[in-house]
């Protein structure tokens, strides 16, 4: 069967890349062999995402957003810090401004994407389903599928994850390297308000995240995303919970009051990669498998919805124009739009990670005296708050909320 597009994995970017193609009426089909059933009802599993404001205002052009209503939390103040010790950096956002993002539990997420989906009868989202082969050949892509069907498409999108065996395949050269740490992502509920308040605290063996989650039937809560030392992670998986608290708690030098219940914990080592090109013959990446970056100022989920957004953008007028979705020209201009803005969030975040890991406390002095002097510089604050936002440079129409 002739599609215009086939993507490789149905997870929060591939998924929504299909509902924004689809939606603007190209024929896509996406396969992904999760199950939906599990990934996108199951008990909250600790996962949350912060979905910057511009990555918000594609959620609601293509019509996710709505299914979402009420069930994030606005994200209005950011506060960094360097450890516990004097010296801040914050970020405000009016009462009358949007804010700097939300966050909802992954889950949530995944079910509004996959209901989306299922209303669009141009996309085909072929779950519990993987390719078994593929072939890209000049005129085509071609793709055996283990449901036992033949599809055909102009353009292969590899939205496959981190080690996206589309993109090995490919032969894409991949710059990459290991940070000496673990991140413990989880959640967990706490005695005082949070305030709508993002925490992100810096210390030597990586930084302490707390992000504001809607309070529940047993109050207010937050989600963390906390590195450690590499040495340290699956040790800190197998804390008790009451163990666990503690050590967060004394992370947090208990600003937030007790900790209770905590949600499941999981664990994963920090890395980070960067694909050469993100795009060949017939073919484009999009999410991680383009690029991966540390959690460290929570940007890799937006990065890649930054992609779909571009992306989008770049197939729906080549298909109004009569042009080949495969076309090696469209797919330049792909690569030339979201080139600078990758390199630049990897650059910045690697940069971060090693600035605040340099210990001892003379380093620590000349952080919070940056910290403190930016706080004081209104037109840098606007340009940083601008980034998280996911506002800064040349933005494609579904990022301003604008139909492709």
């Amino acid at each position: 069967m002739q599609h215009d597009v086939l993507i490789l994995g149905g997870g929060l970017v591939g998924a929504t890349l299909g509902i924004a193609l689809a939606g603007a009426g190209l024929s896509v089909v996406v396969v992904d062999p999760a199950d939906p059933q599990v990934t996108a009802t199951a008990a909250f599993d600790g996962r949350a995402s912060a979905i910057a404001s511009a990555s918000g205002n594609m959620l609601d052009a293509i019509g996710v957003g709505a299914r979402l209503t009420g069930l994030g939390c606005p994200i209005r103040h950011i506060r960094v810090s360097d450890g516990l010790e004097p010296g801040k950096l914050d970020f405000t956002t009016g009462a009358d401004e949007p804010p700097l993002g939300t966050m909802y539990e992954n889950r949530q997420l995944r079910a509004a994407i996959y209901a989306t989906a299922a209303e669009i009868p141009t996309l085909d989202l072929r779950m519990k389903t993987h390719a078994l082969e593929v072939e890209r050949g000049p005129a085509r892509v071609t793709a055996q599928l283990s449901d036992g069907e033949t599809v055909t498409a102009q353009l292969l999108i590899a939205a496959d994850g981190r080690a996206s065996p589309t993109r090995e395949a490919a032969g894409i050269a991949v710059a990459r390297w290991s940070y000496p740490h673990h991140a413990i992502v989880g959640a967990f509920h706490h005695e005082r308000p949070h305030n709508q308040i993002a925490f992100e605290i810096f210390y030597p063996t990586g930084p302490f995240a707390l992000l504001p989650l809607p309070d529940d039937d047993i109050g207010h809560r937050c989600a963390i995303v906390w590195s450690v030392a590499a040495k340290h992670g699956p040790a800190m998986l197998k804390l008790s919970d009451r163990a666990f608290l503690a050590e967060a708690s004394a992370k947090m030098g208990g600003f937030l009051g007790e900790l209770s219940h905590p949600a499941p914990r999981s664990g994963y080592p920090l890395g980070f990669h960067h694909a050469a090109t993100i795009t060949a013959e017939r073919l484009a990446l999009v999410g991680d498998a383009a690029h991966g970056i540390h959690p460290i100022a929570g940007q890799g989920l937006n990065l890649g919805l930054r992609d779909v957004a571009t992306l989008a953008e770049v197939l729906v007028e080549g298909k109004r124009l009569g042009l080949d979705l495969g076309d090696a020209a469209l797919l330049a201009r792909y690569q030339a739009w979201r080139g600078l803005d990758t390199a630049l969030v990897a650059a910045t975040t690697d940069g971060l990670t090693r600035l605040f890991g340099i210990p001892g406390s003379a380093a620590s002095a000349v952080r919070r005296f940056g910290i403190s002097a930016v706080d004081r510089i209104a037109p840098l604050k606007a340009r940083f708050m601008a980034e998280a936002r996911g506002e800064a440079g040349n933005l494609p129409r579904l990022l301003h909320g604008l139909a492709v």
